[in-house]
């Protein structure tokens, strides 16, 4: 998969691991990292399935529609990417904090309805339940945060909300902010979520 690796102050602290949103790359996250926390490591990552020349990092049948089959199998990938990427360059995966948007936001909380020990962490913007009908591991170790947007067209509010109570019956503990806007990615959520890894991860 197509990535960067940027070390920062000390391997043995938190890594972000920045997945996009459609049609994005591994490029477009770093500024948000910056914000939330400049002296962490970034692993960021570019999808490898293409939507009419957009990366993405897994297949949709329509939109809010997602190929579960693909999405299985993605996640998988990326899980076995990361692993495989800890033991190269050296850094900690127990001390990973996913940042995600959109796209890249539901395959996070995939890693999380598959694997207790993928991530210890994750910021999700704009994310939508990644499959349902799966039991999630125990998350007691993850703290996440969601940024969501009440009149977001892609994301009903009630699709937020069964994220939220899915991830907090699986002991994660989850922290919602809403914003009055629609899908895209703003300021304020970031700072608002600055504000949460600030006190989460001290």
């Amino acid at each position: 998969m197509k990535h960067l690796f940027r070390k920062g102050k000390d391997l043995n602290r938190v890594t972000f691991l920045l997945l996009h949103g459609t049609g994005g790359n591994e490029e477009d996250l770093l500024p948000i990292a910056d914000m939330i926390d400049p002296d962490a490591n970034v692993l960021s990552v570019r999808g490898n399935v293409l939507e009419h020349g957009m990366p993405r990092f897994f297949r949709r049948i329509a939109e809010g529609v997602f190929d579960i089959e693909d999405l299985i199998f993605r996640t998988k990938e990326l899980y076995s990417f990361i692993q495989e990427k800890a033991e190269e360059y050296r850094f900690d995966p127990t001390q990973l904090v996913a940042i995600g948007y959109s796209n890249g936001a539901n395959i996070a909380a995939s890693l999380l309805f598959h694997y207790e020990d993928a991530l210890n962490g994750a910021i999700l913007y704009h994310a939508m339940v990644p499959l349902r009908d799966i039991e999630l591991p125990n998350l007691n170790q993850a703290s996440i945060f969601i940024g969501a947007g009440k009149q977001d067209p892609l994301i009903p509010a009630a699709e937020t909300e069964e994220l939220i109570t899915l991830l907090q019956s699986a002991h994660a503990n989850v922290t919602a902010y809403w914003l009055d806007g629609g899908h895209q990615l703003t300021r304020e959520e970031v700072e608002e979520s600055k504000k949460w890894f600030s006190q989460t991860y001290k």
